[in-house]
């Protein structure tokens, strides 16, 4: 399997996402993903905690191993944190990618589909670290005026319960996702690998995450109409939820690889 090393950037005062993203171009450089971090959709309980949650975070980067940030970038004059964590993703997803991802991301008409209308009478839990829909998500999703029409990314890390039978329930629910209650509402999880450790990447996570996964949907919409539904939930409970340890997410907007203008962080 080819090897992805997933980096997220915290910049520093007088860099911009723009000027890095095209610093990597004239060297060359083109990640598979580019992508700003929005918002934890669920917050890692036992792993990485402060390493992930302590850091506002400006910029996720996916990267084939074998062409890694350059130590020029890296350093303080352009990166004030940085945290990685290396996978091994089957073949067929790297292969062809961008383009795939590019049609993911500017959908043709009928591309899009519509909402199940789970939000009618959507199903409410008091957090939204089940993967439950809470009336704070809801709300945000609501106000979070990029996603209403753009396609979301969502980071998921994942570290699993020991025994088989904790990864074979996962595989039944990644397989319910891809066949039904995922792919109902668009959900696509788009890349996928196991992690393999010491890669040598900088700041490269030593935690014990175990899979991380980037799973797309058309729009916030899309995703919250998944979290809303019985049909979602009651796979989410039976197989999810007891098969993992720790898990995150992270609710990210994908950028296009050279930025024209964008505004000094401040």
């Amino acid at each position: 399997m080819p090897l992805t090393t997933l980096h997220l950037l915290a910049l520093a005062p007088n860099a911009t996402i723009s000027r890095f993203l095209r610093a990597l171009s004239s060297r060359g450089i083109t990640p598979l993903v580019a992508s700003k971090p929005i918002k934890w959709i669920i917050k890692p309980s036992h792993l990485s905690v402060s390493t992930l949650l302590d850091t506002p975070w400006d910029l996720l980067l996916i990267l084939p191993t074998s062409t890694p940030l350059p130590e020029i970038y890296t350093g303080r004059d352009w990166v004030q944190a940085h945290w990685s964590i290396t996978a091994g993703v089957p073949k067929a997803l790297v292969e062809g990618f961008e383009a795939k991802n590019q049609r993911l991301l500017a959908p043709r008409e009928g591309d899009v589909l519509a909402l199940t209308g789970a939000l009618g009478q959507p199903r409410i839990a008091p957090s939204a670290q089940g993967l439950e829909l809470s009336d704070e998500l809801l709300a945000w999703s609501r106000d979070f005026k990029l996603g209403q029409r753009g396609a979301v990314s969502m980071l998921n890390l994942l570290a699993f319960n020991e025994g088989q039978d904790m990864h074979d329930s996962y595989a039944r629910y990644g397989s319910a996702f891809a066949t039904s209650i995922g792919k109902r509402r668009g959900g696509l999880a788009k890349l996928v690998g196991r992690v393999v450790a010491g890669q040598g990447s900088g700041g490269e996570d030593t935690a014990g995450w175990e899979e991380v996964a980037l799973a797309h949907y058309p729009s916030i919409r899309h995703f919250v109409d998944m979290l809303a539904s019985e049909d979602y939930q009651e796979v989410n409970h039976r197989e999810r939820l007891p098969a993992l340890r720790d898990t995150c997410i992270l609710c990210t907007t994908e950028l296009d690889a050279e930025l024209g203008t964008d505004k000094a962080k401040l």
